[in-house]
């Protein structure tokens, strides 16, 4: 787990869990050079107390929407604006233990 955002708006965790060993069967079995890898981002509106957890193909168009953004030199207010956009599919209220 990794924080790599922390913003008055808005706060992004990375999670990344490696799968050393495929279960029996599987096609990674096949090509051991390869490493199943699971996870994702966790994106949390401070401001709607929402938070949305993606991964798979919409994880993968958020970080290189990021590392584009990042390229440019933004601003907070710029990186806030694209998170914006995710956080807003984010239905699920923070809620502490």
């Amino acid at each position: 787990m990794h924080m790599l955002y922390n913003s008055s708006s808005f706060i992004v965790v990375q999670f990344d869990v490696q799968v050393d060993e495929p279960r029996p069967g599987e096609l990674l079995k096949a090509n051991p050079e390869l490493q199943l890898r699971r996870g994702g981002f966790e994106i949390v509106d401070k401001f709607a107390r929402k938070e949305i957890f993606i991964e798979g193909a919409l994880a993968q168009q958020f970080q290189d929407g990021v590392e584009a953004l990042i390229e440019r030199d933004p601003s907070e207010e710029d990186l806030d604006d694209f998170i914006e956009a995710y956080a807003r599919m984010g239905n699920q209220p923070v809620v502490m233990h």
